[in-house]
C-alpha cells in the first residue's frame, strides 16, 4: 500500500496539474518512495483508493480549490504551488518525506524568513498603526525580519519597495479594507483583519507562513476569485470589509467638505451661502464644501463599496451608481445599495466573460465597465433608486424630529455602541452610518458617537489618577497616553485596559458613553464633521451647543471613571 499521497488541483490550469503530478511521480520513484497520486480538475479526477489512506503516513496538497481534504482525517499534511513543484520538485518531496507540519499548507523550511505585511483600517488611524506595532514586535520576538507598510489617513507610509516584495517569503495583509494585491502577483500571501495582528502577532505570522498561497498574476482576476485570501478569513470579511472599504474612502470628503462649510458660515455668518454673497470667501468656501466635496461623497462611498468588491473595474460602474443615487434623492443608502450592485455585477461578469487572450486587455477598461455601469444605472433607476430615497427620506425627517425620549433612547445606544469593541465591527457601525447621514443633512447622531468614542480612553485616564492603586504602574503611565488618544477620538487608546480586565472595564466604558451620547442628543448638540475630538471643537459653527457638548463629554468621562476605580479590584 501506498505510504505517501499526493492530490493535484489544477483548476483552469489542467495542463500544468498533469505535469506537476508526473513530475511527483517520477521524483518519488527515483527514492523508491510509494506515492498514490489523484488528480482533480473539471473533468473529475483518479481518487485514491480508501485502502491507500488508511495506509498513507502523510499527505501532499498541490494547487488550489477543492482537494478533498476531508478524506484524510488526522494525517499530516503538507501544501505546495504547482509552481513550486515544477520549480523543485526535489525540495518538495524532501519536505513531505520529513514529516510536514499538522497545520495544512505547511511546507516552509524552519528559519528565519523575510516578511512584508501591509496594515488598514477604515479610518485609517489606530488599527492600521496597532496592527502594524503587532506584528513588528510578534517577527522580532520570532526571529524574523519583517517590513510593514501602513495604509492610514494620509495615505501610504514606509512603502513596500519592489526590491523587498521580491525577496519576501510571504506576504501578510492584515486589513479591514480593500488593499490592491496586483504587485503581490507571484508570491504566497494571506489576507486577514487588523484585530488578528493586534491580538495574536506571533499566532498570524506561524499561520501565514504555513497558510499562505500563491497570488494569481493579474489584478482583476486575483481580486475577484480571491484565491490569495484563505476561505476563512474571506468569509470573516464579507460584506463587513467592502463597506468599510467605502466608507474610509468617503471620509476625507465628509471632513473636508463640513469643515469647509463651517468655515464658510465663520466668515461669512449663516447667510454665507445664499446667492446675493457670490464673490465673497464664506460663499466660495461653501461652494466648495457643499457643491463639490459633499457632493462626491455618495459616488465615493459606492464606488470605492465596488472596487473592495470587483477591483478597479468596479469603480466606474460604482461611482456613477453612486450618482444616480445622490440625483434621484436616495443618499447614502441608495449610495450603499449602488456599490454592492456595482461589485457583485462586475464580479460575475468578469469571471463568466471570457476572450481571446489577444483580447483580454479589454475587459477592465471597456467592457466590464461598460456592461456592468448599464446594469447598475438601470437597476437604481427602475429598482432601487425610488423606494430607497423614499425609506431614506423618512428616516431623516424622523432623525431630524427627534426630540425627548427618541433622542435619549437613540443617544444611548449610538454612544454605548462606541464602547463596546473600542473599534470593532459594532463600533464602526455606529460611526459609518453617522458619518454617511452627514451627508443628507443630519448631523446629530455623529455629535453622540463621537463624544461617546471619546469618553472611555478619557474615563480611563481619569479613573488612573483618581484611583491610582486600581491600577499597575505601567497602566498609570500608560493612562496619560490614553487621555491624549481620547482628546483626538481614538477610542481605541482604551483596548489595553479593557483587555486586562473586560468584565469591569468594558461595561463602566459602555455606561459612561451612553450617558455622554444620550446628553449629546438631548441637549441638541449637532457635529459637522466625523473625526477630530477636542481639535475640531473651536472650529467656528463646526459644533452647534458647544457648552452641550463639553457637559456631554464631562459627564461620561466621570461616569466612566469612577465606574472603573469603584469595579476593578486592588492591584496586586
Amino acid at each position: 500500500m501506498a505510504q505517501l499521497l499526493a492530490v493535484v488541483g489544477g483548476g483552469d490550469l489542467s495542463t500544468h496539474a498533469v505535469l506537476a503530478a508526473e513530475a511527483l511521480r517520477k521524483a518519488a520513484g527515483r527514492r523508491n518512495a510509494a506515492l498514490a497520486l489523484e488528480i482533480r480538475g473539471k473533468g473529475g479526477g483518479n481518487p485514491i483508493p480508501e485502502a491507500a489512506i488508511r495506509e498513507a503516513k502523510a499527505v501532499l496538497l498541490v494547487g488550489e480549490g477543492d482537494l478533498g481534504e476531508g478524506r484524510f482525517g488526522a494525517l499530516t499534511r503538507a501544501r505546495a504551488a504547482i509552481d513550486d513543484v515544477l520549480t523543485d520538485v526535489n525540495a518538495v518531496l524532501d519536505r513531505l518525506l520529513a514529516g510536514a507540519s499538522d497545520a495544512p499548507g505547511a511546507v516552509a523550511a524552519a528559519g528565519p524568513k523575510r516578511i512584508v505585511a501591509i496594515t488598514s483600517c477604515p479610518t485609517g488611524i489606530a488599527h492600521t498603526f496597532m496592527a502594524a506595532e503587532g506584528l513588528q514586535a510578534s517577527a522580532q520576538a520570532l526571529g524574523h525580519d519583517i517590513r510593514v507598510e501602513t495604509q492610514g489617513s494620509v495615505g501610504a507610509r514606509d512603502a513596500l519597495t519592489a526590491a523587498e516584495i521580491a525577496a519576501a517569503d510571504v506576504v501578510i495583509i492584515a486589513a479591514d479594507t480593500g488593499v490592491d494585491r496586483s504587485r503581490f502577483a507571484g508570491k504566497r500571501l494571506y489576507a486577514t483583519n487588523t484585530k488578528a495582528a493586534i491580538r495574536d502577532g506571533k499566532g498570524l505570522i506561524a499561520t501565514a507562513l504555513a497558510e499562505a498561497q500563491l497570488q494569481a498574476a493579474g489584478t482583476v482576476e486575483a481580486k475577484a476569485d480571491g484565491p490569495a485570501r484563505p476561505a476563512a478569513a474571506e468569509k470573516k470579511a464579507g460584506a463587513y470589509k467592502h463597506l468599510m472599504t467605502g466608507v474610509s474612502f468617503m471620509l476625507p470628503f465628509v471632513v473636508a467638505g463640513g469643515l469647509l462649510i463651517a468655515l464658510a458660515f465663520a466668515f461669512g455668518g449663516i447667510d454665507a451661502m445664499k446667492p446675493e454673497n457670490a464673490g465673497t470667501l464664506g460663499f466660495a468656501l461653501g461652494e466648495i464644501g457643499a457643491k463639490a466635496a459633499f457632493a462626491l461623497i455618495v459616488p465615493a462611498l459606492a464606488g470605492y463599496i465596488a472596487y473592495s468588491i470587483a477591483d478597479r473595474p468596479g469603480i466606474a460602474p460604482g461611482m456613477i451608481g453612486g450618482m444616480l443615487a445622490a440625483n434621484l434623492q436616495a443618499g447614502f443608502l441608495g449610495g450603499i445599495a449602488a456599490g454592492f450592485i456595482a461589485g457583485y455585477v462586475t464580479a460575475f461578469l468578469n469571471k463568466h466573460i471570457r476572450l481571446h487572450r489577444n483580447l483580454e486587455g479589454l475587459k477592465p477598461v471597456l467592457i466590464l465597465p461598460l456592461i456592468a455601469t448599464a446594469i447598475t444605472g438601470l437597476l437604481m433607476v427602475y429598482v432601487v433608486g425610488v423606494p430607497v430615497a423614499a425609506v431614506l427620506a423618512a428616516l431623516t425627517e424622523w432623525l431630524k424630529g427627534m426630540q425627548g425620549a427618541s433622542a435619549l433612547v437613540l443617544g444611548l445606544v449610538l454612544g454605548g455602541m462606541m464602547a463596546v469593541d473600542m473599534g470593532g465591527p459594532i463600533n464602526k457601525a455606529a460611526y459609518a452610518s453617522s458619518a454617511a447621514l452627514l451627508s443628507s443633512g443630519v448631523d446629530a447622531p455623529m455629535a453622540a458617537v463621537m463624544l461617546g468614542g471619546m469618553t472611555p480612553p478619557l474615563g480611563i485616564a481619569l479613573a488612573t489618577r483618581l484611583f491610582p492603586n486600581r491600577f499597575s504602574k505601567p497602566e498609570r503611565e500608560a493612562g496619560g497616553a490614553a487621555a491624549v488618544l481620547g482628546a483626538a477620538f481614538i477610542t481605541e487608546g482604551a483596548i489595553p485596559f479593557a483587555a486586562a480586565d473586560p468584565l469591569r472595564v468594558i461595561p463602566s466604558m459602555v455606561a459612561g458613553s451612553a450617558v455622554a451620547g444620550a446628553l449629546a442628543l438631548t441637549s441638541g448638540v449637532t457635529l459637522k464633521v466625523p473625526h477630530g475630538g477636542l481639535f475640531v471643537l473651536p472650529i467656528p459653527n463646526a459644533v452647534t451647543n458647544l457648552p452641550g457638548a463639553l457637559i456631554a463629554l464631562v459627564a461620561g468621562t466621570v461616569v466612566t471613571g469612577l465606574l472603573v476605580g469603584l469595579l476593578k479590584k486592588r492591584a496586586a
